[in-house]
């Protein structure tokens, strides 16, 4: 087995990137501290041909050196856009009839694995920030809430590796 090159990988440049058909999940980055998550996450939007990503609250925003460390020039691929409340993008995304999850531990938490999807509907995913989650309005404002399973000694995941879980889930419950 040899490793491919990247020249043979076949991947899009940003121009294909943006006139391709994209995955139906929008990504909401919800106080998010770490540049290197924020990076993180674009990468992983960028792979799984992402609908957009708000930046909301504190969440620092392209250009930045440190994000673009981690992004690796998907900060000029996927869309993105800021947003100083996420109440506000939370009431916006759910007139526009898009179901809103918040990806958190919480009473009447659905398991990820058990989560179901409708292929006829757009999802946004929202992430919070690395101490607190996603906050309690926020939360108590999404039409469900996913939780992904864990069975260790540790409380949570780091947000870039929770991201790339549940839209790697997603993106296959999808595509199905």
């Amino acid at each position: 087995m040899r490793k491919l090159k990247n020249s043979e990988l076949e991947r899009l440049d940003v121009d294909g990137f943006k006139e391709a058909e994209k995955t139906p999940l929008i990504i909401v980055l919800d106080n998010i501290r770490s540049l290197n998550n924020i990076g993180s996450v674009f990468r992983t939007a960028d792979a799984f041909l992402i609908e957009k990503i708000y930046l909301c609250g504190i969440t620092a925003q392209p250009p930045h050196k440190d994000i673009h460390k981690t992004a690796l020039g998907a900060t000029d691929s996927v869309v993105w856009e800021y947003a100083e409340n996420t109440m506000d993008v939370i009431k916006s995304l759910n007139d526009a009839k898009v179901t809103t999850l918040a990806i958190e531990q919480a009473e009447n938490a659905v398991f990820l694995n058990d989560f179901h999807v409708s292929k006829d509907q757009k999802y946004a995913l929202i992430f919070g920030n690395e101490v607190k989650g996603v906050s309690q309005e926020v939360v108590s404002s999404s039409d469900a809430v996913i939780e992904i399973p864990q069975y260790g000694t540790k409380h949570s995941l780091n947000i870039s590796v929770s991201a790339g879980v549940v839209i790697w889930d997603l993106w296959a419950k999808l595509k199905v």
